[in-house]
């Protein structure tokens, strides 16, 4: 015959059925992410910030095991889709690549927006400017030409890009830096890098600023020569070409740069899981190959050093457009 129970056996036994309602009801807080996330792209399908955009986005969601869904917003020349990634909950799960546009597009007057309005988590590519000539231009150096644009001002012609562009910046900031005068080398907008090269082979311009890369196959043909590079070192691929401080001595750099960012006031343990996992990503041998095989250059710089990255860019890019007259 079973004895019965005595108060303190009853009190023991509710106390612990009392623990065991309270740990099966009590949240479980998993650990980020939990749900998918969304890269946003603030420029077009295939184009460079595209596909590099899309094969973070697809070997991130491998490191993080979720998946991570890519979203083009473009428009406005990039201020919708980086508006897009500014504006977006600050909750770790909207993210987006962040370009060197950032940094020209307040001081053009297009919107308030600047690097302080994101969370930067890592820098991820640098294509420093070129400056690319015909392979039969008597300039052999690029103090050769400097030299030639001060002389006769206003009589050698440059192209790479539209108006305003990235790569009419850096001609305009290398003039300026040299004392020649930002519009001493007049502009001629062109629809991109490659309609720029094939201006100059045709001879209607004299000198194009772009990355070398965009520029290989003409160099490769014979048909165009790179004088300088504007970075801090010599590209892997085209080790010949020096950089501009080695040929001139100047301090001047330039280039189009990608990197992952998210809306100003992310959680911190989304900044640490997402740094870590794009470092992965970044060091793997398929994300080095991919990059290389398309000539994209290669740079890591996580949070504060890409935030200092982001404001340096844009106190020279403002400096140049200033001196040209395209601030506003």
């Amino acid at each position: 015959m079973t004895k019965p129970k005595t108060l303190k056996a009853i009190a023991l036994s509710a106390a612990m059925l009392g623990a065991g309602l309270i740990a099966s009801t009590a949240p479980a807080y998993a650990e980020y992410p939990e749900r998918p996330l969304t890269l946003i792209v603030p420029w077009g399908a295939g184009g460079g910030t595209d596909a590099t955009g899309r094969m973070i986005a697809s070997l991130l969601q491998e490191e993080l095991g979720q998946p991570v869904n890519v979203v083009n917003r473009t428009g406005g020349s990039g201020v919708v889709g980086h508006s897009a990634i500014a504006t977006a909950a600050p909750d770790g799960y909207t993210i987006g690549v962040v370009t060197v546009e950032i940094g020209m597009m307040h001081w053009a007057g297009l919107t308030e927006l600047t690097s302080l309005d994101y969370t930067p988590i890592a820098l991820y590519n640098y294509d420093a400017a070129g400056i690319q000539v015909r392979a039969d231009s008597e300039w052999e150096t690029a103090g050769d030409f400097l030299e030639a644009v001060k002389a006769e001002p206003g009589k050698y012609k440059g192209s790479g890009t539209g108006q305003g562009g990235i790569w009419h910046l850096a001609l305009a900031g290398m003039l300026n830096d040299a004392g020649a005068g930002a519009d001493a080398a007049p502009w001629v907008p062109s629809k991109g890098a490659a309609a720029g090269l094939q201006e100059l082979v045709a001879g209607g311009v004299d000198v194009v600023t772009s990355s070398v890369v965009e520029s290989a196959a003409l160099i490769n043909a014979g048909k165009v020569k790179s004088l300088a590079v504007m970075g801090d070192e010599r590209l892997g691929a085209f080790e010949d070409v020096p950089t501009l401080n080695e040929a001139t001595g100047s301090d001047w750099k330039m280039a189009a740069w990608r990197g992952i960012a998210g809306p100003k006031g992310m959680p911190e343990e989304a900044v640490t899981t997402l740094t870590a996992a794009l470092e992965v990503v970044w060091n793997s041998a398929e994300f080095q190959e991919f990059m290389e095989g398309r000539g994209f250059g290669l740079v890591w710089k996580p949070g504060d050093e890409f935030a200092t990255w982001m404001s340096d860019s844009d106190e020279a890019l403002g400096t140049v457009m200033n001196a040209v007259g395209l601030a506003k």
